[in-house]
């Protein structure tokens, strides 16, 4: 039977995820909820069962077996433990919330025995992407020997209206707004996912273009990282400059952000190992295969990584939670390397505010 699924939260992904849920045979979308006037007319639109709160989801005849939370960061948390409370396997969208205090409380409350069969899972869908399979894909083969460096990027300019209200929580860095915590944070987790965890940054932060009041969140920063793995990093990250180099405009995932007409022009990865370096989104490998040897002397040989589909992240993300559910699957983003990004977040703002690097511990409870 199919498992029966709710969206709580009817803002920009909600209904986004919704889809994924209507389109896979394995699950059933059984109501959304969300306080909000709009709600009632969202769940309409996607045919299902509308609920002003948890509670009263919980309470209803349609009580799911699962739910994807899609609600402001600083609800992650509260909204999270009333259905985990309540017996429901949740996918929490990311981040896993807006403090490390709470996002900790969280995976404790999971944790505890008589919770321990339910399953917490982050939303972050690009580990799902074409793109960064590939790259994975690339790395764990061995095709770039062992990795040394990586250079990233994710520049772009956000609207005004993406900060008016109901989203003006975005403007605000005390409710979670902000680049680092909205969009690095999907970043960082695709460089754990890549490389493993980091565990030491510095950062720079760039200059504001925005008014404040209202706006007091952070727009942008350099970073050098260093990984367990001996890995170091570099990464731009800024939200008010018109840019093609990021994730969405490189691989055109998300439809309200139009593709880069140029494809290579907009690589956001660079990948340097030992034996070749990898861009991404183009996957262009540069290497000296076939030559005696490795020597600037000798010309590169450029090759093509494939891909192997272009499914769609959400849709494989979904049918990895079910996978997971069923016990046929190991969670790809646990609430625990949910939480390693945000600590690695908060620990880019806090050496952007001191000035200093700023170690973190692979211990998530440490």
């Amino acid at each position: 039977m199919p498992l029966k699924f709710a969206i709580v939260g009817a803002g920009l992904i909600g209904p986004r995820h919704a889809q994924s849920v209507i389109a896979n045979p394995s699950t059933e979308l059984v109501g959304l909820v969300d306080p909000a006037p709009t709600g009632q007319e969202t769940a309409a639109s996607l045919e299902t069962n509308y609920f002003s709160s948890v509670a009263t989801l919980l309470a209803s005849s349609q009580r799911p077996d699962a739910a994807i939370v899609c609600t402001p960061n600083h609800t992650h948390v509260p909204v999270a433990k009333e259905l985990l409370a309540g017996g429901i396997h949740v996918l929490l969208e990311k981040p896993v919330s807006d403090t490390l205090e709470t996002g900790r409380s969280l995976l404790e409350f999971a944790q505890a025995s008589e919770r321990a069969h339910l399953k917490l899972l982050v939303g972050h869908h690009r580990r799902f992407n074409p793109y960064v399979r590939a790259t994975k894909s690339v790395l764990d083969a061995g095709s770039l020997g062992r990795p040394i460096a990586v250079n990233g990027l994710w520049t772009l300019c956000k609207p005004d209206a993406y900060f008016a209200s109901p989203g003006d929580w975005r403007a605000s860095r005390d409710r979670g707004g902000g680049v680092i915590p909205i969009n690095l944070v999907h970043d960082i987790d695709l460089m754990h996912h890549l490389f493993g965890p980091i565990v030491r940054v510095q950062a720079e932060r760039t200059l504001p273009q925005r008014p404040s009041p209202p706006h007091n969140a952070d727009e942008g920063a350099a970073l050098t990282l260093r990984f367990a793995s001996g890995v170091v990093g570099t990464f731009l990250v800024c939200d008010a400059t018109p840019s093609p180099h990021n994730f969405e405009t490189g691989t055109g995932e998300n439809p309200m952000i139009p593709r880069s007409p140029t494809g290579d022009g907009s690589d956001f990865y660079r990948i340097f190992g030992s034996d070749a370096s990898l861009s991404v989104p183009d996957l262009t490998r540069w290497s000296y295969d076939g030559h005696p040897e490795k020597s600037w002397s000798h010309p590169l040989v450029v090759n093509q990584v494939p891909l192997s589909d272009n499914a769609a992240p959400f849709d494989l993300q979904l049918a990895h939670f079910v996978d997971v559910i069923r016990g046929d699957a190991k969670p790809s983003c646990s609430g625990e390397e949910g939480l390693r990004a945000l600590i690695v977040c908060e620990a880019v703002q806090k050496a952007m505010q001191t000035g200093q690097p700023v170690d973190i511990a692979v211990d998530l409870l440490a």
